[in-house]
């Protein structure tokens, strides 16, 4: 009887022990080092943005500290973000990947066993070869939805934007390639095709030349016009206050094997959000938030915009 009672306290004193180890660990959170206003990472500049802000609170939530993995990811061909993603949750990086689009696209079971980590801060010569065997994507409940929106320049600012059709006859820009490509390029049979001028993505300044007066509007994603907006105070572009209805939420992204953590991470978002914590954290970054609406998974993309 006294053996048995020592195992069971033994074994008590085990479990305690691991608790309490556990809630001394890190939350780890994976975050875009150049995503503002949701993260931003820059060398002499504090960490900022409205992810480094909801992470800090779930951390404190959960009685534990945080700790930032930051990461690059790459607009290319050859990158993917579902991809990269599990590739450093998979490889021990992070728990948790903040400001993930939530698609069918981007959570699917991946086609191949392994995947090549993004460019990471701490990230050595030999963590750029390696490939990680990967896993399943799970998703939180969603934070913010992120839709696209209608810039307007200078010599239109005061153009009433109700639809993309009331674009016709302005003079229009947008980068190839990108989902406001095809949104514009495919509207009404190819309606607009005429008054679009393309940019190359990383080597033309967009929203610039929209402030130029070179062009009078564009279509892109709200997050990319706060940014600019909070950058540019005096600018004198102008939001439309038009969103295109096809848009996706954000939320945070795990492991399949980390449901726990989810679990756990979803019962502190749902009482953030219920408290409107959510929104202000939004607001003092500088981000225009959105509450999260359906579907929380944005189905296929392309197909939705052919079929508009």
């Amino acid at each position: 009887m006294r053996a048995r009672l020592a195992a069971a306290a033994t074994a008590l004193l085990l479990a305690i022990s691991a608790a309490a180890h556990a809630a001394d660990e890190p939350l780890k959170v994976c975050l875009d080092e150049d995503l503002p206003p949701l993260s931003a990472h820059h060398r002499g500049k504090p960490d900022a943005g409205f992810d480094v802000a909801l992470a800090q609170v779930i951390a404190e939530r959960l009685g534990r500290p945080l700790k930032i993995q930051w990461f690059e990811s790459k607009l290319d061909e050859d990158s993917s973000p579902a991809l990269e993603a599990n590739a450093l949750l998979s490889d021990g990086r992070c728990s948790l990947v903040g400001g993930y689009a939530l698609t069918t696209d981007s959570l699917k079971i991946p086609g191949v066993p392994t995947a090549k980590l993004p460019d990471f801060e701490g990230a050595t010569r030999d963590d750029r070869r390696r490939r990680i065997p990967i896993g399943v994507l799970v998703p939180s409940q969603p934070y913010i939805y992120s839709p696209m929106t209608v810039v307007l320049g200078p010599k239109a600012k005061d153009k009433k934007i109700t639809d993309i059709g009331d674009l016709s006859g302005l003079r229009l820009t947008i980068e190839s390639g990108t989902l406001g490509d095809a949104i514009l390029m495919t509207f009404g049979k190819g309606k607009l095709i005429e008054d679009i001028t393309h940019l190359v993505p990383g080597r033309s300044d967009l929203l610039g030349e929209l402030e130029h007066g070179e062009f009078d509007a564009t279509l892109l994603d709200l997050r990319r016009f706060d940014a600019y907006r909070a950058s540019r105070p005096d600018t004198r572009i102008t939001a439309s206050g038009y969103y295109y209805p096809i848009g996706a939420n954000r939320g945070y992204v795990a492991l399949e094997t980390d449901k726990a953590l989810l679990e756990a991470v979803n019962k502190v978002l749902s009482d953030l959000q219920s408290k409107g914590t959510i929104a202000e954290l939004g607001k003092a970054a500088g981000l225009t938030w959105l509450a999260p609406r359906e579907p929380i998974v944005l189905g296929d993309v392309w197909l939705k915009i052919l079929n508009r």
